[in-house]
């Protein structure tokens, strides 16, 4: 399912001043509901971070996940994504298992920050190599140097983001607004995004909660048959 993957990269390499994770993602356990243009589930997903001490001599590292598992009838989804970074925000390591019905599939990507080079492996023995300039970003890395850029009242330029291909994506403000999330109406930040890749050309809306953290709250896709959504659910 074409729209399931789209949401994680829209979730989802420059040479840059080095930025430190700030405290409040060091540890994060987030989770979302994944739903049709109708408003009615499809599934869920969950976005968990956490951040490595320093080891002797080994700096501190960032653990990235994400989750979806959705159906829809005779069709079931269940992928899953990790991401290995320095501190900050420079990619190591991306890793993508995917089930989508029959179809299944796994492949890594390996980031060499002296090469400047992004190799990526398939489960079927493909091999291909791109440039990722000296801090190479996934798009799990880059959601989270996102959050962080937005902590700090900035926004990052377009650039490069690996998400096995290559996609440029560009970000901008488009102001705050109230938006629901359950029950309850919250005040968040919107970034409008658009996401160019080998065979896509997405546009679509990021909806960021006004805290510390700068908490993804809501992710819409417009696809051919309508708009999905990505919602945060907050805990009791």
């Amino acid at each position: 399912m074409r729209s399931a993957a789209a949401l994680l990269v829209c979730w989802v390499a420059f040479p840059a001043t080095p930025a430190t994770a700030p405290t409040t993602l060091k540890s994060e356990q987030l989770r979302y509901s994944v739903n049709w243009p109708s408003g009615l589930s499809l599934g869920e997903s969950q976005l968990r971070a956490s951040q490595a001490k320093p080891v002797e001599d080994k700096p501190s590292k960032l653990d990235l996940e994400f989750e979806i598992e959705a159906a829809i009838p005779g069709f079931s989804v269940l992928d899953k994504f990790r991401s290995s970074a320095s501190a900050d925000y420079c990619s190591a390591e991306f890793s993508k298992n995917i089930s989508h019905g029959k179809k299944k599939a796994e492949e890594k990507t390996v980031f060499d920050t002296e090469k400047q080079t992004a190799t990526r492996e398939t489960s079927g023995g493909g091999k291909s190599e791109l440039k990722s300039g000296s801090c190479g970003k996934d798009a799990l890395t880059y959601l989270y140097f996102l959050r962080h850029e937005l902590s700090q009242g900035r926004l990052p330029p377009s650039q490069t983001v690996f998400f096995g291909s290559a996609y440029q994506i560009r970000v901008e403000f488009a102001g705050t607004q109230n938006i629901r999330l359950g029950e309850s109406s919250v005040e968040a930040d919107r970034i409008t995004a658009s996401l160019k890749g080998p065979s896509s050309d997405i546009n679509f809306e990021m909806f960021f909660l006004k805290n510390a953290a700068r908490t993804p709250a809501l992710v819409r896709v417009p696809l051919a048959i309508g708009t999905f959504s990505m919602e945060l659910v907050r805990e009791p």
